[in-house]
């Protein structure tokens, strides 16, 4: 690896915030956005965790610190929400105390990015925990499944068992999830609890308490009816 002075590294300032590659299909930003918004509820209270969606990540175990890897989405934690009260244009290692990303996510599409090879490569230089790739559609092309989870060991990502698959270090589990967004069924990424239960958006928390309240009225009202028809046979006994 090349020898880099720590104090001649650009800033943020001076880095481009994006590889300018156009992504191929809706889901590579939708999917990854949707895992944000869920962290941004479950993890309301938290400031010490940030999720960048297709934002380049800038660090030093490659050739040139100018050239960032770019996952469709990553975690990092013990950083500021917002760094210096405001957004990130880039995540840019050297500026963030070092640390690196502890989660990243790569979504296939149809023309292979080198998930299963050259990024995997960067990311266990990195220093990534958990390797997540996503592959709902060509997964059979590429002769893997279509959601996989790796985790670094001794150096070398590892393939785990079990989905949804629980990130000890994280305390949160990801996995695929069947649901209706926009009206359309569709397969998407959700968090998941340690007990292997999903998180739940904001809208369906809401819809799930509103079944509660109904079913909860429905046996109010069913008990209602039997008290007051017990009454009615009660008075026809005595007459």
């Amino acid at each position: 690896m090349l020898q880099i002075d720590l104090n001649q590294l650009p800033t943020s300032d001076e880095l481009p915030d994006s590889d300018d590659t156009p992504v191929d299909n809706e889901d590579q930003n939708l999917l990854p956005n949707i895992l944000l918004f869920l962290l941004s509820s479950i993890w309301a209270e938290r400031m010490d965790w940030y999720f960048g969606v297709d934002m380049a990540v800038y660090h030093t175990t490659g050739l040139n610190p100018r050239v960032p890897v770019v996952p469709d989405a990553f975690l990092s934690l013990g950083v500021e929400r917002k760094k210096g009260g405001k957004s990130r244009r880039s995540y840019v290692v050297w500026e963030e105390q070092g640390i690196v990303p502890i989660f990243t996510l790569e979504m296939v599409s149809h023309k292979p990015g080198g998930e299963y090879d050259e990024k995997m490569a960067i990311y266990a230089r990195l220093g990534v925990l958990y390797y997540a790739i996503y592959n709902p559609e060509f997964w059979q092309r590429d002769g893997h499944q279509p959601f996989e989870m790796y985790k670094l060991v001794d150096g070398k990502y590892e393939l785990q068992r079990g989905e949804p698959y629980w990130m000890a270090e994280v305390g949160l589990g990801i996995g695929r999830n069947q649901t209706v967004f926009s009206n359309l069924s569709q397969e998407q990424l959700a968090w998941f609890d340690e007990r292997g239960d999903r998180y739940l958006s904001a809208d369906e928390r809401a819809d799930a308490e509103r079944q509660r309240a109904d079913m909860a009225q429905r046996q109010v009202e069913s008990l209602l009816a039997r008290l007051r028809s017990l009454e009615i046979s009660e008075g026809e006994s005595l007459d």
